[in-house]
């Protein structure tokens, strides 16, 4: 991957909905060379996915939670299962197994506490091994960024 692939993937990032003409355009290069390497960027994997980032005010209120999670025993079958049944589950967005304290940290979306209650007795309470798990309600998201780093500097 080059300098060119980078100054793609940091435009992409920023819209992927541009065209080809107008991805070209902006990197300076010919519409071809251009797909060919957003193609080959594809097909490596590098680009994952391409998705529509919706507004979540504009489609009513949800509750964020930051949820850590303790298991009982550090058993990795066990901690498997558990997280099958939390990357499964449609409230968590996002799921991380950590060092410290804790063991993992999911983000869950829900619509209200009646719908966490629900989420924490068909994933959380679910499973033997929980130890516990400690919720933090976001009251206010200050960023969001799904972007990754990518280093854009042109080589001499």
């Amino acid at each position: 991957m080059d300098a060119i692939d980078r100054r793609i993937l940091d435009q992409l990032q920023r819209d992927s909905s541009l065209t080809n003409q107008a991805l070209a355009d902006e990197i300076g290069l010919s519409p071809s060379a251009c797909l060919k390497r957003v193609n080959r960027l594809r097909d490596a994997g590098v680009i994952e996915r391409e998705v529509a980032l919706l507004n979540p005010d504009a489609l009513g209120q949800r509750l964020h939670m930051v949820v850590e999670v303790t298991m009982e025993r550090d058993n990795k079958l066990l901690y498997q299962q558990f997280l099958t049944s939390a990357v499964n589950a449609p409230e968590v967005k996002q799921c991380y197994q950590v060092t410290g304290e804790c063991d993992f940290v999911l983000i869950v979306a829900v619509a209200n506490l009646d719908e966490y209650d629900r989420f924490c007795d068909s994933v959380l309470y679910a499973h033997d091994n929980l130890r516990k798990f400690r919720t933090l309600l976001s009251r206010k998201r200050h960023k969001f960024d799904t972007s990754v780093q990518v280093d854009i500097q042109l080589s001499t």
